[in-house]
């Protein structure tokens, strides 16, 4: 009796592993995500390729991303020109990380949709690959995969599988974010206290403490406990059980002002810590608005650039999404077309040159020309390739930063450069970034326990009244 051939459906059926139909965005929004599916399958609609064509050209990220897609696709399809109808094998391509295969769409489908929804529309062709799949394998669980929210509603009404992509997500609820803080219990002397060790180093107290919280701390993690006096410290040093805690400058002191500007609660004066420590070459604020990341983060580079010379300049820099409608052509140089959206930045100079001294007219002006003249404006789109050496580099709302810009912004620094990272993620403008998908989440996630990264969250608002009430209620 002679062997029955397989079909392209008992191929798919074989296999009882998901099978996971890729939007164009997904691609878009991560190259590699047809990679991170562990064993499952992937499908890739006919549309889906058309519109990674109309979108491959131009220097946008989602145009590096398009080509990078294409890049690839081209690659695998390649490696096995006669092995397409049955699926690719996703092993060796992917180096290991994928165990399933790849099907590319190879025949025309015209599956049926209800008359509201347009075949001409790419999104109503997509979901027509779907219905046609879902049909074809009962057997197993066909899901659309998008970023898009809408194509996710209208698939979940025609009662199609869909869900948006996870794997670019740092962690699902923005509430387990490291905050880089914690505060230590009641009984922690009592029950950490045995064999303490404790120290003087640089006019800080050191204690080494051993016992089960201390296998939990991360490096240059805050603890705090209060009483009287209170309790702060960090941790500089973690090993099993045991770990050295050491006290900090207390920058709520006048005599400790960081630029004639001092900490106004426990969390500012972690952060003044962090900013102005030489040995912490990477720094994320995170907080509401009001928080006072911009204004610290611009003290600390001021002193650290004029006063103590350890830096050459403050570079600043920020992703110009706009809240609302833009603003259209912006005439100029490019610090000139960044002004407009550097007003943070101009507002809180306005603060720190009020903190200068009283040295007359002419001498004020001198003082506010000396610190204009070193600190640098520039633009996101020019930074691949660089390298910033002894530079203060800020990156004012981050949030809005991919983890792949993230990276590219990041891995700019070079030697004796301090990078810091502002931002709100809870204040998203960027579409489909979530917090938990943010380049800066990222970072707080992927950097937390280095011994030169630090972080802190910023709780209290400290602009007015007013802006905190606002926060709270609105």
């Amino acid at each position: 009796m002679p062997a029955l051939r397989k079909t392209k459906k008992s191929t798919l059926a074989s296999r009882p592993a998901k099978l996971f139909v890729l939007d164009t965005n997904v691609m878009m929004h991560d190259p590699t995500s047809i990679f991170r599916f562990e064993e499952n399958d992937i499908y890739i609609p006919i549309m889906t390729l058309e519109e990674l064509d109309h979108n491959k050209k131009g220097m946008s990220e989602v145009a590096r991303n398009a080509r990078q897609v294409s890049r690839m696709l081209d690659e695998i399809v390649s490696a096995v020109p006669d092995g397409i109808m049955s699926g690719i094998a996703l092993q060796t391509p992917s180096r290991g990380l994928a165990n399933g295969r790849l099907f590319l769409q190879t025949e025309a489908i015209n599956a049926e949709l209800p008359a509201g929804l347009p075949t001409g529309r790419s999104d109503n062709q997509i979901l027509s690959v779907l219905t046609f799949l879902a049909r074809r394998e009962p057997e197993r669980a066909v899901i659309l995969v998008t970023k898009d929210i809408n194509m996710r509603i209208k698939a979940r009404a025609l009662g199609l599988a869909a869900q948006d992509y996870f794997n670019d997500k740092v962690l699902e609820d923005s509430e387990l974010l490291y905050t880089g803080s914690s505060e230590l219990p009641a009984d922690f002397w009592e029950t950490h206290a045995n064999g303490m060790e404790s120290w003087k180093t640089e006019g800080h107290t050191a204690y080494r403490v051993t016992g089960p919280m201390a296998s939990r701390f991360l490096l240059n993690e805050f603890v705090h406990q209060d009483g009287e006096p209170a309790f702060e410290a960090w941790v500089r040093e973690q090993a099993g059980r045991s770990a050295v805690l050491e006290t900090l400058v207390d920058f709520r002191h006048n005599k400790n002002s960081v630029w004639g500007i001092t900490a106004r609660n426990r969390e500012q004066n972690f952060a003044l810590n962090l900013l102005m420590h030489p040995e912490i070459d990477f720094v994320t604020l995170l907080g509401q608005a009001g928080t006072g990341k911009t204004l610290l983060a611009l003290a600390a580079g001021l002193t650290q650039v004029l006063e103590a010379r350890r830096y050459s300049e403050i570079i600043m820099t920020r992703v110009t999404v706009p809240v609302g409608e833009d603003i259209g052509f912006l005439p100029g140089s490019e610090e000139e077309k960044m002004a407009p959206w550097m007003g943070a930045l101009e507002d809180n100079l306005d603060v720190l040159n009020g903190t200068v001294g009283e040295t007359g007219q002419w001498g004020r002006a001198a003082a506010v020309d000396l610190v204009r003249s070193r600190i640098k404006i520039k633009s996101l789109n020019f930074m691949r390739g660089r390298t910033f050496i002894q530079k203060f580099l800020i990156i004012d709302e981050a949030q809005n930063l991919t983890p792949k810009q993230m990276k590219t912004l990041v891995t700019r620094a070079g030697p004796g450069t301090k990078v810091v990272c502002l931002g709100n993620i809870a204040q998203i403008d960027t579409p489909y970034l979530t917090e938990g998908s943010s380049g800066l989440s990222f970072v707080v996630d992927r950097f937390k326990g280095w011994a030169h990264a630090g972080h802190i969250t910023l709780q209290r608002g400290e602009r007015s009244r007013l802006a905190d009430y606002a926060a709270e209620i609105l």
